[in-house]
């Protein structure tokens, strides 16, 4: 038995100088990509079911498209841009690979100082962007009722602000489902869940744009 066991040392010896440059070669398992959905009532999926919101209706459309992705639903209904601020820093603490921000719609249906605005998203989008985490700003529009002075420093902050911290921009994120009363709750204001399908398919575009940005950052 004693001259037995040389021998088989050295044959496994053997075996694991012959598979180690195959284990070695072979690629490490992918990790799944965690993109973070940060926003209001439109992002939660008010009035719809948590498998309709936009969050998951958004993940199993990247999944159908071949994306290893989760999509964290970060929607607190009722928030305006500066109750987004105020969470921030703890919603993006655990750790994630992209955000998608979509806010203000909340900020012109009140009417608020888009000065006040503009000064809360650019805070919000800084403090993300110092994690150095690639960023998609889904826009939004003020209502047409509130006047041209209004609307043009109200539209004019999710371009500006992109622009300045470098993220992707989506410029509305209700494109194609705004005033349809087909695509809307009976609030004229929130999707239904064909509506949420429709902004899906609007936004999958930008958002695999951020899934490449993901992937080149390493």
């Amino acid at each position: 038995m004693e001259r037995i066991r040389p021998a088989l040392s050295a044959i496994a010896l053997l075996v694991h100088l012959l598979l180690a440059p195959l284990v070695s070669a072979a690629p490490a398992a992918a990790d799944t990509v965690r993109l973070v959905a940060f926003g209001d009532s439109l992002t939660a999926g008010y009035g719809l079911s948590p498998r309709e919101a936009f969050p998951a209706r958004l993940e199993a459309a990247l999944k159908a498209r071949g994306h290893d992705v989760a999509v964290v639903n970060a929607g607190v209904s009722g928030d305006t841009v500066a109750a987004g601020l105020a969470r921030v820093d703890w919603t993006f603490s655990e750790p994630f690979d992209g955000a998608i921000v979509e806010l203000g719609a909340n900020d012109a249906l009140r009417g608020l100082d888009p000065a006040r605005t503009r000064a809360d998203f650019d805070r919000l989008v800084g403090r993300i962007a110092e994690t150095g985490k690639p960023i998609l700003i889904a826009g939004m529009l003020a209502p047409p009722n509130l006047g041209e002075d209004y609307g043009r420093a109200f539209n004019s902050i999710f371009p500006d602000t992109a622009e300045k911290y470098g993220a992707l921009l989506y410029p509305f994120f209700l494109d194609g489902v705004v005033a349809d009363r087909r695509l809307n709750q009976p609030d004229g204001i929130h999707p239904t869940a064909e509506g949420v399908d429709i902004i899906v398919e609007r936004i999958l575009p930008s958002v695999e744009d951020l899934l490449r940005r993901i992937e080149a950052a390493g």
